[in-house]
C-alpha cells in the first residue's frame, strides 16, 4: 500500500502494476469496507491503470481527528481528491457510499474528469431506521441484516459472504455506523442536472439496499448517464459477477475515449 497525506492524515492506497495503458480508475468502497472489495477491479489493470483507496478510519488509513470539526462526507472527499491528484485518476468509481463520496467530489471539487462510474448507489441514500439503530446497540444483528439475501449478495458463494463480514467487523463499530449515517444524510437530487460528467450507473439486478431505481433515476436526471444492471447480482456486483462487472467499466471507458 502506498499513502499521501494531507490534512494532517495520510490516506492508504493500493495502484495496479500491471502497466494498463488507459485512464486511471480510482475506485471508492461503501460503509465499513476497504480497498479489498475491489480485488476483482485490479484485473482490469491490463487495459486501464488502477487504484483504490481505504477511506479514513478504514484499513490501513488514518482516521479523522475528532477534534477538527470536520463533517464526515467532506473528510472522506478530501482523502479521494489526494488520492486521484496523486495517481492522476481521471475516473472515480464509487460503491454505495463510495458513490455519494465521488458524486460530492464531481459536484464541488476543481476535479478535472472524464468519467463517473456509481455503483450501488444513489443521488439519495437514506436508511432504514432499525438498521440505524442496530448499527448504535447491535452490531452483529446489523451485519447479519445486511448479508441476508438479496442485499450485500444474490447467491454468491459463501466465501465472499465472509469476506464481507469479516472486513465490516474489522472496520469497526464506530467507524461503520458513521458511514451509514453519513449515508442517510446525503442527498444531492437537486444537484445532478448540472454535472455534465459522462457516468455509468451499473446496479445488481437484485440489489435491494440501492434498488434499480435509483439507477434509473440518475439516469433520467444527469445529463449523459447510462445504465447497466449486472444480472443475478445485488449490491456487490463487483465481487459477485465481477467479469459482467469488469465489461461494463470497459464498454464504458471505450465510449468516453471515442
Amino acid at each position: 500500500m502506498e499513502t499521501v497525506t494531507h490534512h494532517g492524515r495520510k490516506t492508504a492506497y493500493h495502484v495496479s502494476d500491471r502497466g494498463g495503458t488507459g485512464p486511471t480508475l480510482l475506485f471508492v468502497h461503501g460503509s465499513g469496507g476497504t480497498h479489498a472489495v475491489w480485488k476483482s477491479q485490479f484485473r482490469l489493470s491490463d487495459e486501464v491503470s488502477v487504484a483504490a483507496l481505504d477511506l479514513s478510519g478504514h484499513g490501513e488509513s488514518d482516521d479523522i481527528d475528532a477534534d477538527a470539526g470536520y463533517e464526515t462526507r467532506a473528510a472522506y472527499v478530501d482523502d479521494v481528491v489526494a488520492v486521484a491528484e496523486a495517481v492522476d485518476a481521471s475516473v472515480l468509481v464509487g460503491n454505495s457510499l463510495g458513490g455519494a463520496v465521488t458524486l460530492t467530489a464531481a459536484l464541488e471539487r476543481d476535479l478535472s474528469l472524464d468519467g463517473l462510474v456509481l455503483a450501488g448507489t444513489g443521488a439519495k441514500l437514506a436508511v432504514l431506521d432499525d438498521l440505524l439503530a442496530w448499527l448504535s446497540n447491535d452490531f452483529d444483528r446489523a451485519v447479519a441484516f445486511l448479508h441476508e439475501p438479496n442485499r450485500m449478495f444474490y447467491d454468491a458463494e459463501s466465501e465472499y459472504v465472509t469476506f464481507s463480514e469479516k472486513a465490516m467487523h474489522e472496520v469497526g463499530r464506530a467507524v461503520t455506523e458513521r458511514d451509514f449515517r453519513t449515508c442517510h444524510e446525503f442527498d444531492v437530487r437537486g444537484e445532478l442536472g448540472d454535472l455534465s460528467v459522462p457516468t455509468l450507473a451499473v446496479v445488481g439486478e437484485h440489489d435491494r439496499l440501492t434498488p434499480q431505481r435509483y439507477h434509473e433515476y440518475l439516469r433520467e436526471t444527469m445529463p449523459d448517464c447510462e445504465l447497466r444492471v449486472v444480472e443475478d447480482a445485488a449490491h456487490l456486483a463487483m465481487l459477485e459477477r465481477p467479469e459482467a462487472f469488469n465489461a461494463a467499466i470497459l464498454d464504458f471507458i471505450e465510449r468516453i475515449a471515442d
